[in-house]
């Protein structure tokens, strides 16, 4: 890995008038691994109004020493680079932001504030030489794979109850084990998450959703008894039996269904979707053992969902999506039973622009239901069938003339002849769709008006066999495409 230029220089200009700087934070992580860091922060000596006066291009808009200095990389994430002066966290009464912030003597002092070990690791840059300073031994961290707290771990949590969550996001995206002290710290304390806000717990989740394995980090949270202050309505789940149709418990299902997800690389709204789509199972359970039955659990499962995406200040339009796509994931279709009409009607209820991934969630189910085919040929028919109701029918109506126009042209009143003249104009289009011009399609219909009636009817006649062959043959290429009979 190496150092980019704009950091360099930031380092630099710092040091020529007189300050240290140094690279700090995930970003330090990040470079020590391997892995291109998803943005840049400096720790300088210099106070915000002396980083101001050396970089003209800067802002200034917190209460946490933070100056934004802006740069003309061509990167996003070496546009805006965050130099932070020495600091030290007074007391945190709201178990998330420090009653103020106080300078920091040094480097050291600086990074004995943060959370974890493998975030407390700062590196020096000059020229092709770095030095690497790492008072609390996160290499080490590093190369074992451990995440551990700077100090005493209650103390941490105690300062930003957040951290704990954070804890468990590390873990998860980065493939670390959790200190033990640590982890039994984040048990002893998990109800100070509470105090956090929504929207930050949200951002958090969100991140391990989002991750390689996201079914571990949901896991690990209930393990650290966190889970309970994020979805209770998940761990309501836990240890609840199915019947003859599932191989997994309520839970097992929901982190089958969201690993799946992960497999295949699928957004967000499909992640949660899976995750949630089962979640008023135990709500509704009637019975136990392989006959138990679960009556309207998605329609109760799309409320539990909205509750759930509002608590956590989700979007509006986030929280319709994803509720859309629990409400209906368990549609039913089987080839030859269900009607176009009743796929229409998915299709309005849902909207085409989610089917795709009303789909996908669907596939989710299935693997997490424990059978080994995601897409069955019942799912590839539904496909055809969609792809086939929703396209517009070859009709007149795709012409640029209609009724009206031919009346209008050929001076004549409304009859047989009209509907003649517009099945050939369409046989026309439909072998070169650049004949469908108003202009180009006027002067025929005059000269398709000087015809004879009968004439006329045996011309349509053979444009209606045209126009069937071609609606056959688009029906054969779209089978082909989902591989259907």
């Amino acid at each position: 890995m190496i150092i980019p230029k704009e950091i360099k220089n930031i380092i630099e200009e710092l040091g020529k008038a007189g300050f240290e700087a140094f690279i700090v934070g995930g970003c330090v992580r990040d470079f020590l691994v391997g892995r291109e860091p998803k943005d840049w922060d400096i720790a300088t000596n210099a106070k915000p109004e002396d980083i101001q006066k050396i970089f003209k291009n800067s802002f200034y808009e917190n209460k946490f020493l933070t100056v934004t200095v802006i740069t003309d990389s061509a990167k996003d994430n070496l546009k805006e680079i965050e130099i932070t002066t020495y600091r030290s966290d007074a007391k945190y009464s709201d178990k998330r932001h420090p009653d103020e912030v106080v300078y920091a003597k040094n480097i050291q002092e600086d990074l004995s504030r943060r959370d974890f070990t493998i975030n407390a690791i700062a590196i020096k840059t000059s020229g092709l030489k770095k030095d690497v300073i790492d008072p609390f031994e996160g290499q080490k961290d590093l190369k074992k794979k451990i995440l551990r707290t700077v100090g005493n771990p209650e103390e941490r949590f105690s300062e930003d109850a957040l951290r704990m969550l954070r804890a468990v996001r590390l873990a998860t995206t980065l493939d670390f084990k959790i200190e033990e002290e640590t982890a039994k710290a984040i048990i002893k304390n998990s109800i100070w998450l509470e105090a956090v806000s929504k929207e930050r717990i949200r951002d958090e989740f969100v991140k391990i959703v989002m991750s390689e394995k996201p079914a571990e980090g949901i896991e690990l949270l209930r393990e650290l008894n966190l889970l309970k202050y994020i979805l209770p309505e998940l761990l309501e789940n836990y240890g609840v039996s199915q019947n003859k149709h599932h191989i997994y418990d309520c839970y097992q299902h929901a982190l089958k269904a969201l690993e799946f997800c992960a497999k295949k690389k699928l957004n967000v709204y499909v992640r949660l979707a899976s995750l949630f789509h089962d979640i008023a199972k135990p709500r509704v359970k009637a019975g136990e053992g392989e006959n138990a039955t679960f009556y309207n659990h998605e329609i109760v499962g799309a409320k539990v969902t909205f509750q759930i995406l509002n608590r956590l200040k989700f979007s509006k339009k986030d929280i319709e999506k994803i509720t859309k796509l629990v409400r209906y994931h368990l549609f039913y279709y089987n080839v030859g039973e269900v009607t176009e009409s009743s796929v229409r009607r998915l299709v309005k209820n849902v909207g085409m622009e989610n089917i795709e991934e009303l789909l996908q969630v669907r596939q989710a189910d299935r693997i997490g239901s424990g059978v080994p085919k995601a897409e069955p040929y019942k799912l590839r028919h539904l496909k055809y069938i969609i792809e086939k109701v929703s396209k517009d029918p070859i009709s007149a109506k795709m012409l640029k003339v209609n009724g009206k126009d031919i009346m209008e042209t050929l001076k004549i009143t409304p009859g047989p002849k009209i509907g003649y003249i517009l099945n050939i104009l369409l046989e026309y289009v439909l072998d070169d769709p650049e004949k469908n011009d108003k202009e180009f399609l006027l002067s025929e219909v005059q000269k398709l008006g000087k015809l004879d009636e009968k004439k006329l009817k045996k011309m349509a006649e053979k444009s209606e066999e045209q126009i069937e062959k071609v609606e056959t043959k688009e029906d054969e290429m779209t089978k082909k495409k989902y591989w259907v009979s």
